[in-house]
């Protein structure tokens, strides 16, 4: 069975819409952001049907300096995605390190731009939405 990583801010959970207008501090900072995230549109269902065909991890990056995050991330994980992700979520600065298929992010940082799998750069003209994704992983 083959590997996906799924990122989690910007990808599964809506980063950029969790920012207080006007907020120009830094955002990682922000106690309780990460466990208050809303769902990207259509990242649950996604999850789900990626986990029937693949074996399926959360890929994310936690600040260093929020350990507050780290905890805030396990709880939105377990509130949104439940058992079908239980142990499913790794935190690291280095996703360059996990060996699988395919890696699922917005960004090309911490390691995301040197995955040795196929990068799918969610958020692009090719991969805008989750609709794109699972056209392109499910019918794979």
């Amino acid at each position: 069975m083959k590997t996906v990583y799924v990122d989690m801010d910007g990808v599964l959970a809506d980063f950029l819409g969790a920012i207080p207008a006007g907020y120009d501090g830094p955002v990682d900072e922000i106690d309780g952001l990460f466990e208050n995230l809303e769902p990207m549109p259509g990242a649950i269902e996604a999850f789900h049907k990626l986990a029937e065909k693949y074996d399926v991890y959360i890929l994310s990056t936690a600040p260093w300096d929020n350990p507050g995050a780290w905890t805030d991330k396990l709880l939105w994980v377990k509130k949104y995605l439940g058992e079908v992700a239980k142990k499913r979520l790794i935190l690291s600065h280095n996703k360059h390190l996990n060996a699988g298929e395919y890696l699922i992010d917005d960004r090309l940082k911490n390691g995301a731009e040197k995955f040795t799998g196929e990068l799918i750069h969610f958020g692009t003209d090719n991969y805008p939405n989750w609709d794109a994704v699972l056209d392109y992983l499910i019918e794979e």
